[in-house]
């Protein structure tokens, strides 16, 4: 449709200009003293036409010659420039397929080849001009790449010089998200070489929005493990779990050996009640720490009624009638319990002896109701709490406290025979 158009311009053109030129009988003098030239109009009209076509094409072909040596640079730049990210392409794949020396060489050709372009740059040697943020970013791209190889081939020299040249070369008002990227591999390399304290000096210099990204909270967590800053580790591993950045199951297990390295830590009851009071309350709620908070609390001789304070939610989760607590840590709570046992008060006795009522099968609850009688001199009950549960047990140290304890009761009412016998066993573990 559109070339139909064309035709039917042309052609209108064509008979516009039969109709003015083919009766137009006008005349054209030219005097130029002692001579007159007479032509026609038509004539002298095609004339200025091919006067003005003659001129127009003499200034292009001028316009081509001059244009010539401008021409020829760019091509010669764009030929540094095809070579130039050829080299830095070149570098990325040596990098990835472990060809370090090689990735070094041509990320160095290709900061060689920006160089040899000839960017324009300021007073503090930033470039200026069209191209400033990506001549930025290309010369921090191909720092980072020496420095990266650097690091691998363990030349710490010449990574720490590229670093340092790339952070230059990323200024905040040309590539900022550059130079997050390079301090984030500051940081990696720091862990790499387990100097905690540099990266989380890195760290620190990220902007408020990257330092909580999940890649900082990672690299956070690493180096606070690393430096046994465990409470600074807690705080980024709750962080991270509220992110998702693990599974639930793998963040609570991360949080908890956390929280229990936290108060494994602590010297005194002072310091450790200040650790337990920095858990948040779905943490206390956790059984293994609770039992890790009572049983580090007696260690340090501090109150054994705050220990079994603490102990309340591990408890209640043991005497569920479907409870998923392990064995080693009832037997632990049972422990902690046992060692509080000269300060045990009315409420812990009914507590302990309901719950060994509801459960009458458990013999770590039956030992556990006997001692707790023992202490509290109920020897009756005591007696026939421990000799139901002694043969059962299966801990060897609950085992031999609880034949100890039997030896102890027929000493007391007189029964040497029995006596004997109980020490015997309790030896015999």
């Amino acid at each position: 449709m559109r070339a139909a158009l064309w035709f039917i311009a042309l052609f209108g053109i064509a008979v516009a200009v039969a109709l003015f030129a083919g009766n137009n009988q006008a005349v054209v003098t030219v005097f130029w003293p002692p001579h007159r030239v007479d032509i026609s109009f038509n004539l002298m009209m095609l004339l200025l036409a091919g006067l003005f076509l003659l001129l127009y094409l003499a200034l292009r072909a001028a316009s081509a010659v001059f244009a010539l040596p401008v021409e020829a640079r760019r091509w010669r730049a764009q030929q540094k420039e095809r070579a130039m990210y050829g080299a830095l392409m070149d570098a990325l794949a040596h990098l990835v397929a472990g060809r370090y020396i090689r990735a070094s060489k041509s990320a160095q050709n290709a900061l060689a080849q920006e160089k040899s372009l000839g960017v324009a740059t300021d007073t503090s040697g930033h470039p200026t001009g069209h191209s400033a943020s990506l001549a930025s970013q290309l010369r921090s791209l191909a720092h980072l790449l020496v420095a990266e190889s650097a690091q691998a081939l363990q030349n710490k020299s010449l990574r720490d010089q590229h670093l340092q040249l790339a952070l230059h070369n990323s200024a905040p008002r040309h590539a900022q998200e550059v130079r997050e990227g390079v301090q984030f591999r500051a940081a990696r390399w720091a862990l790499e070489d387990h100097d905690a304290n540099a990266a989380l000096e890195w760290l620190a210099q990220l902007p408020q929005g990257a330092a909580r990204r999940t890649l900082a909270l990672r690299m956070k967590l690493r180096a606070t493990r690393y430096g046994r800053q465990t409470q600074q580790a807690l705080e980024t591993a709750r962080l991270l779990a509220k992110h998702r950045a693990f599974s639930p199951a793998a963040a609570q297990s991360i949080v908890r050996g956390l929280a229990m390295e936290l108060l494994g830590d602590a010297h005194d009851p002072a310091q450790l009640q200040q650790a337990w009071q920095a858990l948040d309350d779905s943490e206390r709620a956790m059984p293994e720490l609770c039992v890790q908070a009572a049983a580090r609390l007696m260690a340090l001789n501090g109150e054994a009624a705050l220990a079994r304070a603490w102990l309340v939610p591990a408890w209640e989760r043991m005497v569920e009638p479907r409870s998923e607590l392990g064995e080693n840590l009832r037997i632990k709570l049972i422990n902690v319990l046992e060692s509080g046992l000269g300060t045990l008060d009315a409420d812990w006795l009914a507590r302990i002896e309901a719950a060994q009522l509801a459960r009458p099968r458990d013999v770590n609850l039956q030992y556990l109701a006997g001692m707790a009688c023992l202490s509290r001199q109920l020897w009756g009950r005591a007696r026939q709490h421990l000799a139901q549960a002694a043969p059962a047990l299966q801990d060897r140290e609950l085992h031999r406290n609880a034949w100890r304890a039997l030896a102890v009761l027929a000493e007391q009412r007189g029964d040497q025979a029995a006596a004997t016998e109980a020490c015997k066993r309790a030896a015999q573990l």
